[in-house]
This record gives structure tokens, sequence and C-alpha cells, in this order.
């Protein structure tokens, strides 16, 4: 972290719309903002059952609001999230962990594509409603975002390797740690401690809790 600048971290599945939400304001802050931010892939099935949370559409009122919730939020932050109510069930049905996984394996060796592959997996799952969890689609996403096929195929054989999933399994544990029990999870680290923001609407109070 450069001197006098905060590091913020952002715990993410692409499983999840709010994530992406959280993701694009952040991304346009780190410019504006005296901050460092940290990508932290971590695994939203995983912070669900050790926390003993639910996904909220399984409450019909609330899956009702989520509905218009996100397509606000898409519009008002110009995301291109294309959501319905049958996107539910498609998010209760899809196993984001091999997403994770692949995610997990380039920020482990090379990092600069961790920002461009995130924001292509949200684009497959959420504007193009592909499946996530098929290895064709994964070449797919690490292709647009500027991999080279060599490198992904290295990169999908490392997604079974203990190195990976041990990586996936720590980051999802420092956010629960964090107090995380859904996702988007920022942490921004003032003053000595960290301060954890749940969701994507909270992004206000994490500016003016850290002085910007």
């Amino acid at each position: 972290v450069r001197m006098g600048r905060t590091l913020v971290e952002l715990f993410y599945d692409v499983v999840s719309p709010y994530s992406w939400l959280g993701f694009e304001v952040l991304c346009r802050y780190q410019h504006i903002w005296n901050i460092d931010l940290r990508f932290r892939p971590a695994f939203l099935g995983g912070i669900m059952q050790a926390t003993g949370n639910k996904p909220p559409a399984m409450l019909p009122k609330r899956a009702e609001y989520m509905l218009k919730d996100i397509k606000r939020m898409a519009k008002y932050y110009q995301v291109p999230v294309q959501i319905s109510e049958d996107d539910f069930q498609r998010v209760l049905g899809t196993r984001s962990l091999g997403a994770m996984r692949f995610i997990t394996a380039i920020d482990m060796t090379q990092p600069q594509y961790l920002e461009p592959l995130s924001r292509e997996f949200w684009i497959r799952f959420w504007s193009q409603h592909e499946d996530i969890s098929q290895p064709e689609n994964i070449l797919a996403v690490a292709g647009q975002a500027g991999l080279s096929s060599e490198a992904t195929h290295k990169l999908l054989e490392m997604i079974s390797s203990p190195a990976v999933k041990n990586r996936l399994k720590e980051t999802t544990d420092e956010a629960i740690k964090y107090g995380a029990f859904g996702m988007p999870a920022v942490v921004a680290h003032f003053n000595g401690e960290p301060h954890l923001f749940f969701g994507s609407d909270r992004l206000e109070l994490l500016g003016s809790v850290i002085g910007e």
C-alpha cells in the first residue's frame, strides 16, 4: 500500500450480480479516491454455508424487490446486468466454483488479467446468460479477456490443484473472519482496523469512513 493510501479489499463471486455492480463502481473510484483496490475472488457458496445464510431470492417478496432493485442499479451505474425472474433459479442451479478457481489461478499467476477476466465472467453470466460452469465457456471468457490459449489451458489444469483450491478456501475464510455473510463484502483498512461494508449500496458510506 502506498503512503497514505487506504487498502480496500473487494471479496466477490461472479455468480452475484450485486458483486458486479460493486466491482464496477469501485473500479471507477480507484482513480478518484486515494485507495489501493485489491480484488479478492472468493466462493459465495462457502460463505453462505458457513454463516447459515440463504439466497435472498428464496423469499418471494424479496425476490420481487431484488428484480426491481438490480434493474434500477444497473441503469443508474450503467452496468449491463440483464435480469429476469428465471435468473434466480438459474443462479441456484449454477456452480461458480470452477469459475472462481479459474479466477483464483489468474490471481496467483497473472494478476494483471484479474479485472478484465472477472468482468468478462459477469458479462457472460449476467448479460449473455451463458453457463459459466462449462469449460468451453471458461475458455471463451479467457480469450475475450486477452489470454492466449496456451495460458488458458495451463490455468484450466491448475483449477484442480491443491494450491488453487486452498487459496480460494483461504480467501473465503478470510472474508468470513472479517464478518462477511454474503457478497460483495468490501473491507477498508483504515486507522489500523478493518471496516466491513456489505453490498454495493454502501459505497458512499465507505467513502465517508475513509475520509473521501
